[in-house]
């Protein structure tokens, strides 16, 4: 893929741009893609907020979430510097008046393009679109980020999708998934495509099982009006979850090209055996943490946290998969997700089958060798193996394992996701952003657990600070990954 592409001037208007991930993600991503010499040209950051408040203000709290980012090397004058690219524009509403604030300044630089990113509820997205169509302030060169969730079932996804492409095309918008902007998410393509002993194996002949967990460890903190309506499947497992599955499901793409990548992408969704009443029941169990204790601190449950004691929310999902295609048939891919869990990470483990004939039958360890892929608190790859313990005696074995830690190996700074998403986006390059039919494929996926759980509702609750539930979905000697 080429990355010799010139980043034109642009407008990077942030509705939602004095909100919590403006803050803590956004801006401070395009912070060190300056301060990286990435965004030499000119640019503007306008950052849209319905509350009154004082730009003086804003930028005290930014100055405070870039710092906390930044190294000692990136001192104040540096973010003094940065800061005199961002502007506040108070929007109030979205009338057709309020709105000339925001066009008397972009269509003082036509010949820039213009980054309208939604970090808001998708409830408003529908609203803002109308609006810049309506007052003119959409270009050929314009582009729109839309932050998840989009919806909340399939229907609700298309209707936004529809008001979206009334105002922009297919080509200008940018459906964004932190997760895929991770380093090592973007090394599975390497580490697939580029690697012959690993493309070889990445089979069912050869794969045992797949699982992909996300555990985190804090609750619901302060999301819980978002995520009493929401829940762990629509937040983490129709999007994060189910992208990950596709990035180590699909077939090789023809091309490196963003459609390419994509429509193989899109045959991984399609494939998703969908749930039954019956499957639904032996395949997805749902929890909700109770009280408990993590690191020597006692929590309080769920129902605690959001103070509403009738709710029947799950904040942990675990689910066994199958893809219906060659490559995959009858290999579970085990998903698990959730909150107040004993430790946060997040990891990818491909478990290999055993030797077909152990001559080792002395050993006391199983003949399996597994691929660990960890996005989180560290990234690195991992290969176990098993090695024999020197000294005589007979062969005695030890799991060995070979680590790329991408910090130690490539002695740099590791950016954050958003970065490299913001740089697509500014590039024009949508290879890691969802196309509207794979988000409708995967709705039509997660809407076949949601409908029939509905039905059979079943409820677990787990303590906090343990790992959670899910053990009976596992089949035979199959046990979760645990760190």
């Amino acid at each position: 893929m080429k990355n010799n592409i010139i980043i034109k001037p642009f407008y990077a208007i942030i509705f939602g741009g004095d909100g919590d991930l403006s803050k803590r993600k956004i801006i401070p991503a395009f912070f060190h893609r300056w301060l990286d010499g990435q965004l030499d040209m000119d640019f503007e950051i306008l950052c849209v907020s319905r509350s009154i408040k004082e730009e003086k203000s804003l930028k005290r709290e930014l100055e405070k979430f870039i710092s906390r980012t930044a190294d000692s090397s990136d001192n104040q004058k540096n973010i003094d510097a940065f800061l005199k690219n961002v502007k506040l524009i108070n929007l109030r509403n979205t009338s057709t008046n309020e709105f000339e604030k925001l066009s008397v300044i972009v269509n003082s630089k036509k010949e820039w393009q213009r980054i309208y990113y939604l970090s808001v509820p998708s409830g408003a997205f529908a609203e803002i679109c109308n609006i810049l169509k309506k007052k003119k302030l959409i270009q050929a060169n314009s582009k729109v980020v839309l932050e998840k969730p989009l919806g909340h079932d399939l229907a609700s996804s298309n209707l936004i999708n529809a008001t979206v492409l009334s105002a922009f095309t297919e080509k200008q918008i940018f459906r964004i998934d932190h997760y895929l902007g991770k380093e090592t998410v973007q090394n599975l393509m390497v580490l697939r495509f580029a690697n012959h002993l690993f493309e070889r194996a990445w089979n069912a002949d050869n794969i045992d099982n797949i699982q992909i967990t996300v555990a985190e460890k804090l609750g619901v903190e302060k999301r819980a009006g978002y995520y009493d309506k929401t829940g762990a499947l629509l937040d983490m497992v129709q999007n994060h979850l189910l992208q990950l599955l596709c990035l180590i499901a699909m077939e090789p793409p023809s091309q490196l090209t963003p459609d390419a990548v994509r429509n193989e992408k899109l045959k991984v969704l399609q494939s998703l055996r969908l749930f039954d009443k019956s499957t639904v029941k032996s395949d997805v169990v749902r929890g909700q943490y109770t009280r408990g204790n993590i690191a020597g601190e006692k929590v309080n449950s769920y129902l605690e946290n959001i103070e509403k004691y009738n709710s029947d929310t799950e904040t942990f999902v675990a689910i066994k998969a199958f893809i219906d295609n060659w490559r995959w048939k009858n290999t579970p891919f085990y998903l698990r997700t959730g909150k107040r869990m004993k430790k946060r990470y997040s990891d990818i483990v491909i478990n290999f089958k055993a030797v077909q004939h152990n001559i080792f039958p002395e050993s006391q360890h199983e003949m399996v060798n597994k691929l660990i892929i960890r996005l989180q608190p560290e990234e690195r790859i991992e290969l176990v193996q098993l090695s024999k313990v020197p000294g005589p005696g007979g062969y005695r074995f030890k799991p060995i394992s070979l680590k790329l830690d991408f910090v130690d190996s490539f002695k740099s700074r590791m950016p954050d996701a958003y970065e490299r998403l913001i740089i697509d986006i500014l590039r024009g390059n949508q290879t890691l952003f969802m196309r509207h039919d794979e988000l409708e494929a995967a709705w039509t996926w997660i809407e076949s657990i949601n409908k029939n759980w509905l039905k059979e509702s079943r409820l677990v609750l787990y303590e906090s600070g343990t790992w959670g539930p899910g053990d009976e979905i596992l089949d035979g000697d199959a046990q979760w990954q645990t760190k």
